[in-house]
């Protein structure tokens, strides 16, 4: 196994900063810089296992959930649906408590997507049993129905090419651009955190489109969330409401006609 050949695949496809360890015959340490909230790194182990290459926590993941929630709430009710939800998005399994996956003819892709699930998976915030419930995303399908020909959206939005399953999701897609402008609704920690990979995986794609983020209320972002979140995102409005509502409407006379 050519180790440095697939250190370059996940540094080109994840990170710069990932670096591999060999523990032992056919079996690899892969460091990356990606961290619980507390900030106790991933726990993430490659190796040939019954004929084929799979990425695994070894546990580590569940068992550092466990310290916080009590593990009959992670294996019962909302929190196991979520859970099990995550897994086929992501293309992931469970065995004996190990989050795993079997990687395919793109090992840096499969490297991708396994942090991708184990960072929904171990944010708590996620977990949550409660949900807040508002009018946010109503209001925002109502303004933008409002402020743009309804000919020129379409809410929802998939990539028919690639991401035909809608794993990436666009709240609302604006036509009739050079560039499609992709409109995002934001009211939660979890949902700011899906709109950065989503935008991560357009850019990986090569998609040609501008974006713009609303928000229910910035200021309940987590700070981290957030500052993550700015760094691909191209505009924001931190709230559908008051002095914001004719800047928006501004923003979308001003730039939608002109790209």
């Amino acid at each position: 196994m050519n180790t440095e050949l697939i250190k370059s695949e996940f540094q080109k496809k994840v990170s710069s900063d990932i670096s591999l360890y060999q523990e032992g015959t056919n079996r690899f340490k892969v460091f990356t810089p990606f961290q619980f909230e507390d900030g106790d790194f991933f726990s993430i182990v490659l190796k040939y296992e019954n004929g084929k290459w799979i990425l695994t926590d070894e546990g580590h993941t569940f068992m550092h959930l466990s310290y916080e929630l009590d593990i009959d709430t992670i294996e019962k009710g909302t929190r196991s649906q979520i859970i099990s939800n995550v897994l086929s998005q992501f293309e992931l399994e469970v065995k004996y408590g190990a989050i795993l996956t079997e990687l395919n003819d793109s090992w840096g892709d499969s490297l991708f997507s396994y942090i991708q699930g184990l960072v929904r998976i171990s944010d708590i915030n996620y977990l949550s049993k409660e949900r807040v419930k508002s009018t946010f995303l109503q209001d925002f399908r109502e303004f933008i129905s409002e402020k743009i020909d309804n000919s020129r959206i379409k809410f929802d939005y998939n990539h028919p090419d690639n991401d035909p399953r809608a794993k990436y999701p666009v709240d609302c897609r604006v036509n009739g651009m050079a560039k499609p402008l992709y409109i995002f609704a934001i009211n939660t920690d979890d949902k700011c955190r899906d709109v950065t990979i989503s935008l991560l995986q357009y850019e990986r794609w090569n998609l040609r489109f501008h974006s713009i983020a609303i928000f229910e209320d910035q200021e309940s972002i987590n700070r981290k969330v957030l500052a993550r979140f700015s760094d691909v995102c191209e505009k924001q409005f931190s709230s559908l409401s008051g002095d914001n509502l004719p800047r928006i409407e501004k923003y979308f006379n001003d730039n939608i006609k002109s790209y």
